[in-house]
């Protein structure tokens, strides 16, 4: 019998990038939030699993702790949509107060992203914790950007600042 195919049966009112989910189809699926979560937590779980049954620990527990930090990354990196995202920054920018007037969206718009992926990547970090991190590979994912971390770390916190307080309505709701 043949399997329907789920990734263009499913439709979304997100918009058409609605990020499916390779096994079962379903839209908002986030890989890299999934498996930077994983990787993070199965880490820090399998150090402690090392620290108190020995290797054997290690393994079982970054197993387990792999399943349980891609869960954990993929609910951080579901709540936000980077169709969603773009099309937020890209109609409200220009009035956010570090704008400057000869800098165009798409000079803004890596930052913006940067933020906004960052923050599932950083799920159990706050700003504060995390900007030195982001200012290091602020480098590489300013792609074509002219922007200094000095005038990027505004949009990108900004995005990130976004996602967080999406997350709290989810949680609350």
């Amino acid at each position: 019998m043949a399997r329907a195919n789920t990734r263009t049966d499913q439709t979304s009112s997100r918009g058409t990038d609605s990020n499916p989910d390779p096994i079962s189809g379903a839209p908002g699926a986030h890989p890299v939030g999934a498996g930077v979560g994983a990787a993070a937590v199965g880490a820090a779980a399998g150090a402690a699993g090392g620290a108190m049954a020995g290797p054997v620990g290690a393994v079982a527990g970054a197993v387990i702790g792999g399943v349980a930090g891609g869960y954990a990354g993929k609910g951080v990196a579901e709540s936000m949509d980077p169709t969603v995202e773009d099309a937020y920054w890209r109609d409200n920018y220009a009035q956010r107060p570090y704008y400057d007037k000869s800098t165009s969206y798409e000079e803004y718009q890596p930052a913006y992203r940067y933020g906004w992926e960052s923050r599932s990547r950083y799920h159990d970090r706050t700003w504060d914790q995390a900007e030195s991190d982001l200012q290091k590979g602020w480098e590489s994912a300013r792609a074509n950007s002219r922007l200094t971390w000095e005038k990027a770390k505004h949009a990108t916190r900004d995005a990130w600042d976004r996602i967080t307080h999406a997350g709290s309505r989810d949680r609350a709701r």
